[in-house]
Formats: C-alpha cells, structure tokens, sequence
C-alpha cells in the first residue's frame, strides 16, 4: 500500500499524483482539456469531422471524430445497485450506485436516433460551467453527439461474438470522456463499457434526470487516493459480475429498463480488457492484479501509485505516456515496468501532454475556431496539450489500442505493436 513505501518514494508519487489529479480536475469540468494551441494550423484536421462545426442558423455543433471501423455502433446506458455494499463516499447508509454506458456493434440503425455526448442535466451543467471558465458564453453552442444510435439492435447471436474492453475515466473525469477512443473499438467488433465512479466524477446523471455531485476534494491526500483506487476497483468488479448476467439473460438495470434487442449473449467475457486515462489506467492494473477475468490493460498516462506497482501483472500490459511522462521521471512507472512478468509495452506520444489522451483536443479545438478567448485563456489552455495536432493524436491512440486489444483478445497481430512505424511517427517506443 501506499503508506507503506519508503519516504522518498512516497514523496515522488506524492508530486506525480499531484500533478495528475491537479490536471484532470481542471479539465474534468470544463472544455479546456485542450491546448487551443492544437487547433493553429491544423490543415489537415480541417478536412475531417475534427473541424466539422460551424454556425448553421446561428449555432455552433461541435462535433467527435468519425469512427474507422466497419461495423455501424449502438449504445445504452444502465443503472446498476450493489446492495453489498454501502456507498463508501457518502455519510448515509446507501447501497452503492453506479451508471455504465455499453457501446457495441449494431445490425441495423435506420430510424433510430443518435445519442448524445452527455445526457441532458449534465450538458447543461456542463456547459455552464465550461462557459464561467472560459470567460465565454456557450449559449449559441451545441454539445456532441455521438456516432452511436440509441439503443439500436446488436449485432451477433454466438455468445463468443464480442470481446468486452471496460473503461475507466481519469479524476474528477466522466465516463464520456473518451468516447472518441471507445466508439473507435465498438466500431470494430468490441462491446465496450466505460464507467462512472459515483461521487469521485463530479457528477453522474441517473434515469429521470438525478444528478449525484462528487464529494472528492480537488487535490485529494494519498491515503483518500489509495481510498479511491479500492473503490474504482470494487466498482469494477461489480460491473463484471453484472456483466455476466446480462450475457446471462437477466437484465440488471436497476429499473428494469428495456434492453437493446440482442444484447443477451453477446458479449465475450472470456475475452476481457480494461483501459483507462490517468487513475483509470491505474485502475486497469489495479484491477487485473486482483481478477483474472480480465486479460489484458492499458493505461493512458497514468501514474501507478496502488500495490500493483510492486506486486506487478503476469498478463499482457501497455504503458501510453505523453511527451515528458516516462520511467525515468516517474518512479511508479518504473517500478511497475521492472515488475511486469508477461508480454509489454511503453510507448510515447510526442509533443503531447496529460489531458492529451482524452476527447477534449477536436472539442476545443472547434471551439475556440468558433468563439472569442481572451489571451490569458489561451495562454492556460496552452499548457494542457502540448503542440500535436488533434487528429493526429487520436489516430495514433486509436491505432494502438486497437492494435493491442486485437492481438490478446483476438490474436490477431497486425504487426504495429513490434516497432516504430511510419504511419505513426508520433509514436516512439521506449526500450
């Protein structure tokens, strides 16, 4: 555990967790995860959906990058109670609540809606308090919508259709946060699930509009940070077993909700992965340390600051990190690397940053092409995301999660993975 490392240690965790929630909590409430700086001259980026938004009778639609994969994508939301546990963030005795979002390959999409990036209390209050912290109003300004349709048809009748990929946000981030990465791998063949942790997210929007506000303190202490690791853990465990019913038949929605015709029996959970952003991709290994059920992880830039940094994995692992995040500067990481038994892999993302790895680049990058920021706004969001052009970033993310997840679920190897490719030059692979 934490407490239990040496002082010096503990004090070079304690500066990178700081770093690291300081960064996701800024940018877990508002549009400025991206570096505006992203979005000078971009060229590129303005022949594709990164740069779609423009005013068409007065409103501003920003808009998500388009999946590559061939499969058309639907999703669904479910409320899930685990009534063994009390929810350990609040003072009243509540059994734990949490929302999960299922992305997945859809057979038919005709007649049905897409879905939107937020639901509608969290888009609102999103963008209001996006709005008081650029300075700006955003009341001409539509929010995303996503690639999926509403609770369209899956696709597939095998129960070994579709392997299952969990996702885990960063602090003080929503489980929307990377949609752009998540409708990627749905639009390739995986059943995707990504998670709210109730209470830690600023806030989780429930069936009929309840809105949960996170209880977490900005910049939390190490011993609330390895509380938050146990929970993220226990909650994705959860989510797993719920997982199983579903592909079981049952319908574990709290309310009984409908489910999208055909769910039942499609998901692979003998093939299961888990990636996360930040502390979610510290979750990722926290949770494979502790359950086999899943495979193979990712972490995207995150310091890994629980146990599994000296216990280390035996199954496959990728480290993403940004421009200046590696071994030699993060003790966690390295300890973690020299502790990792099976297959793996660092790489980094040139001129990128922490908030780099999330949806916001393509999102404020239209945004500031669309709205006033003053000087000082652009000089802050400047140092969120380095210098890489927004495109560019996500394809090199997409590339290579995809490429993982394919050779140790599927066992498809495309060869990306075995060294530096030129489709890629912003990815550098680290001895």
């Amino acid at each position: 555990m934490i407490s239990n490392m040496n002082s010096g240690t503990a004090k070079h965790r304690s500066v990178r967790l700081r770093a690291a929630v300081a960064g996701a909590g800024t940018v877990g409430l508002v549009l400025t995860a991206a570096g505006v700086a992203v979005a000078k001259g971009d060229a590129p980026a303005e022949k594709t959906a990164l740069a779609a938004s423009g005013r068409q009778n007065g409103r501003v639609q920003l808009t998500l990058p388009e999946p590559t994969g061939p499969r058309r994508i639907g999703t669904t939301s479910l409320h899930l109670v685990d009534h063994s546990r009390n929810d350990p963030w609040i003072p009243r005795s509540s059994p734990r609540e949490l929302m999960i979002s299922v992305w997945y390959p859809a057979t038919r999409t005709r007649g049905e809606r897409r879905a939107p990036w937020l639901p509608p209390k969290s888009a609102a209050l999103y963008k209001k308090q996006t709005s008081q912290n650029l300075g700006t109003s955003l009341d001409d300004v539509d929010l995303p919508v996503t690639h999926a349709y509403q609770d369209a048809p899956v696709a597939g009748k095998s129960p070994r259709s579709h392997p299952v990929v969990l996702f885990s946000p960063g602090f003080a981030g929503l489980r929307q946060f990377d949609t752009a990465l998540v409708e990627d791998l749905a639009s390739r063949g995986y059943v995707v699930v990504t998670i709210d942790h109730t209470y830690e997210a600023p806030f989780v929007e429930f069936p009929g509009g309840r809105l949960e506000f996170g209880t977490q303190p900005p910049e939390p202490s190490e011993e609330e940070h390895a509380k938050s690791l146990r929970v993220r853990q226990a909650d994705t465990r959860f989510v797993l077993n719920e997982l199983t019913k579903l592909n079981a038949g049952k319908n574990p929605d709290a309310g009984h909700r409908r489910l999208p015709r055909g769910l039942q029996g499609t998901l692979n959970l003998s093939k299961t992965g888990m990636f996360g952003h930040s502390v979610g991709g510290d979750t990722a290994a926290e949770v494979m340390a502790e359950d086999r059920r899943v495979r193979a992880g990712v972490d995207l830039d995150g310091s890994v600051n629980g146990p599994v940094a000296t216990t280390g994995l035996d199954r496959p692992f990728m480290l993403m990190g940004n421009a200046t995040h590696t071994r030699d500067n993060d003790s966690t990481w390295n300890d973690f690397w020299s502790n990792l038994r099976g297959w793996r892999l660092d790489l980094r993302l040139s001129d990128s940053a922490h908030q780099t790895f999330t949806d916001m680049p393509p999102l404020v990058q239209q945004l500031e092409k669309a709205v006033p920021l003053s000087p000082e706004v652009v000089a802050r969001l400047d140092s969120s995301f380095g210098t890489i052009p927004a495109d560019r970033a996500i394809a090199a993310q997409r590339a290579y999660l995809n490429a993982f997840f394919d050779l140790h679920l599927r066992h498809r190897d495309g060869s990306l993975l075995s060294g530096p490719s030129a489709k890629f030059p912003e990815i550098t692979f680290v001895p």
